[in-house]
């Protein structure tokens, strides 16, 4: 997974975006079409961009009466590496410096606080 992930530049990642939002195999005219439409990409762009993922094996292209594209890792299995990259890169592996860096910067609304002491809540 990491070096995968690793190869995914955040103009791919809004290709992959689309794939793991739409949940079903998606045309290569309609991830156009909404990448123009968000994005303001050109077409040629799109057609690199989901070239490069086909080639570096993190989409899947299946021939039907047009090409249909799916994602190969999961948004949550991405969304995981980039998480500990992040964690590894910035705070030397702490989760804790993450959040304490959140909470410095005032980056946590008191919702999010709520929701913490929720998570880490432990049932006796």
């Amino acid at each position: 997974m990491d070096i995968l992930a690793e190869r995914i530049s955040d103009s791919e990642l809004e290709v992959m975006k689309l794939l793991w939002k739409a949940g079903e195999p998606v045309t290569s005219t309609a991830i156009r079409e909404q990448l123009q439409r968000s994005m303001g990409w050109e077409a040629t762009t799109i057609k690199t961009l989901i070239s490069r993922l086909v080639h570096k094996e993190v989409i899947s292209q299946e021939k039907r009466k047009v090409f249909y594209y799916r994602p190969l890792i999961s948004e949550k299995d991405y969304n995981g590496w980039a998480t500990s990259r992040l964690i590894n890169k910035l705070y030397k592996g702490s989760a804790a410096a993450l959040v304490a860096a959140l909470v410095d910067s005032q980056g946590l609304t008191d919702g999010d606080i709520d929701e913490l002491r929720a998570l880490f809540k432990v049932e006796d």
